[in-house]
């Protein structure tokens, strides 16, 4: 008990102690939890709520122009923000470390990758404010089946998630992290701008199941890296560490079950 005492005050105190920069308080939405909670919380209540309500005895919107330009916006947007990666050395992906097998890098190259990765936190962040519109559009085009629990707590979580990421706890692990879910967006939204071109186009789109196997892949990955930044005893943040597992673990669990519903009970 002593010991977990002790562990839970140690990555208190890295939560407290942790030097952030403080520009990031000057950004959008970056200032207190207000505007970003207000948003999260206008959103749950539209999709759960009112927007079915609203929807209630309207027909269905139909929207095509409008996904085919969020689709493809996205799509783009994501490949700009898996290449800021390429901003900084794979070698750094264990940076500021001891025990990892890699030198420390200078203060210079400290610094750049402080700045990239603030950076490319706050364009994440703002990513996943982006997304929530992916369910939106579901309740406008009648489509409250696909606002699952699933759905909804993943965009909830990932844009919670992101904010307190920047505000209160930036870590190189987001990078990996950022990246990893960059590209499997990539090829989701990918997906879904193909769909949004219309039935004929139905036959390309063969692929559908998989994409929840790449989800899977993807928190698989994730989990093996941060697992080994703990037992290579990175210096990182490791209470940012134990957070990015919790929930990784999480979406492995809702996806999985998602996967065994959806196409597994259909095939059996």
């Amino acid at each position: 008990m002593a010991s977990l005492m002790r562990h839970v005050v140690s990555n208190y105190n890295e939560v407290v102690q942790n030097i952030k920069d403080p520009v990031v308080d000057t950004w959008p939405l970056m200032g207190s939890p207000g505007p970003m909670l207000c948003i999260v919380g206008t959103y749950l209540i539209f999709v759960l709520k009112a927007g079915p309500k609203m929807m209630e005895k309207k027909p269905a919107f139909q929207l095509n122009t409008v996904m085919l330009l969020y689709n493809a916006f996205q799509v783009l947007f994501s490949i700009w923000l898996a290449s800021l990666v390429l901003d900084i050395e794979i070698k750094n992906l264990f940076s500021f470390v001891h025990g990892c097998n890699f030198h420390l890098p200078p203060d210079a190259e400290i610094k750049h990758i402080q700045v990239v990765l603030s950076r490319a936190a706050w364009w994440y962040f703002f990513a996943k404010i982006t997304e929530l519109f992916d369910t939106v559009f579901f309740v406008l085009r009648k489509k409250q089946d696909q606002v699952t629990f699933l759905h909804v707590y993943h965009h909830t979580v990932t844009a919670l998630s992101a904010w307190c990421y920047l505000k209160l706890l930036p870590g190189e692990q987001g990078i990996v992290v950022g990246f990893l879910n960059s590209v499997v967006h990539i090829i989701m939204y990918s997906y879904y701008f193909i769909a949004a071109l219309g039935s004929k186009y139905k036959k390309y789109l063969w692929w559908k199941k998989y994409m929840t196997w790449i989800q899977l892949l993807q928190f698989g990955i994730m989990l093996f890296y941060l697992i080994l930044t703990l037992a290579m005893d990175c210096r990182l943040p490791k209470a940012l560490t134990y957070f990015f597992i919790t929930n990784v673990i999480i979406f492995i669990y809702l996806f999985s079950d998602f996967y065994r519903k959806a196409y597994k009970t259909k095939t059996a």
